[in-house]
């Protein structure tokens, strides 16, 4: 199972993210899932660079860029440009 996390500067804690990892582990042992780290993606907006690398560290997982795909939908990116949604128009 992939998974993307997001933090708001208000929620960015240590002790934030080593709760939730602990709550995705649990939820792998209650399961039987299990979540891959490798294929997951970390963020926040108003996070200092440094505490969302060590945060990626915690969890093992990617940091994610600054445009992303969200439900198909690309974030991020400059939405009056055609190319951004050529991707929509052929999928629909």
């Amino acid at each position: 199972m992939q998974m993307t996390l997001f933090f708001w500067r208000s929620e960015a804690t240590t002790s934030n993210v080593v709760a939730i990892k602990t709550m995705l582990r649990c939820f792998e042992l209650s399961s039987g899932l299990k979540v891959n780290f490798h294929k997951s993606c970390f963020g926040g907006i108003g996070v200092e660079f440094g505490e969302l690398e060590r945060w990626v560290g915690i969890l093992n997982c990617k940091l994610m860029s600054e445009s992303f795909t969200y439900l198909g939908f690309p974030i991020g990116v400059n939405l009056r440009r055609a190319s951004t949604w050529e991707s929509m128009i052929r999928k629909i």
